[in-house]
């Protein structure tokens, strides 16, 4: 896009004294519309304190932005090519910069609330560079209406026909290849909790496996789910990741 765009980017400790290893990585995907790199930040200090206490092992994690329509493809709009950006330039920036795993064994996808639909999308669209993704808190009844309406969202917002989480999960499960681990999570008090329930319903259907994590009394709010369950979201990744490799 002729642009420059920025990351964060979080290194374990022990990145600047094992300098031969090579890490996983897991790529975070911001909520909100548009967003930037800075948004998501704030969860740093619980993967720090997972990685510092072992409860996880080691792992370089990447805050994307996402651009104008967050991690979305939308050529019509300036600049929004958000999803391009990630795959075919941070990615490979990311690996080419870093001690990275560099394949899919040891390469997640996370987000929340628009990063969620993110997550799903994107993961669904590129099962060969993922092993893991973590899909939290997306609003998949906006999904559906886009699939229902031929790319629809909004009179300001069309995308490509089959471009959302129903059609993918569709074509993915047909196409049956690459699989990977994919985890649902959400707060019971997340204003998307009912249609989370129902897409995971949907995913059962036609065969995707999946695992749900509901977070009671949690809101839509990505910390406050970090606050009681982030544990098990950093650990699914890290299982997904040592599973990957064997």
């Amino acid at each position: 896009m002729k642009l420059d765009v920025g990351y964060c980017i979080y290194l374990p400790p022990s990145y600047k004294i094992a300098k031969q290893r090579r890490y996983p990585v897991i790529y975070y995907l911001h909520g909100g519309r548009p967003g930037n790199e800075l948004k998501a930040v704030n969860l740093v200090p619980y993967i720090n304190k997972a990685i510092r206490e072992k409860t996880i092992p080691d792992t370089i994690y990447v805050f994307v932005n996402g651009g104008p329509v967050s991690h979305y493809n939308y050529p019509a709009k300036e600049n929004g090519l958000g999803e391009d950006v990630f795959i075919e330039e941070l990615i490979p920036h990311i690996d080419e910069t870093y001690r990275t795993i560099s394949d899919r064994s040891g390469r997640g996808l996370e987000g929340f609330s628009q990063g969620g639909r993110g997550t799903m999308r994107i993961s669904l669209k590129h099962p060969n560079l993922f092993c893991s993704a973590a899909a939290g808190g997306g609003g998949y009844a906006t999904e559906k209406r886009i699939s229902d309406e031929d790319g629809r969202e909004s009179d300001q917002l069309v995308f490509n026909k089959g471009d959302n989480t129903w059609d993918l999960a569709r074509k993915y499960a047909a196409d049956n290849c690459h699989p990977y681990r994919l985890m649902i999570f959400v707060g019971t008090k997340g204003f998307n909790y009912e249609n989370n329930r129902a897409y995971m319903d949907f995913l059962n259907s036609i065969g995707i496996p999946h695992e749900s994590l509901i977070v009671e009394d949690a809101t839509h709010s990505a910390r406050d789910i970090y606050d009681k369950k982030g544990d098990a979201i950093m650990k699914f990744h890290a299982i997904n990741f040592a599973a990957a490799a064997q």
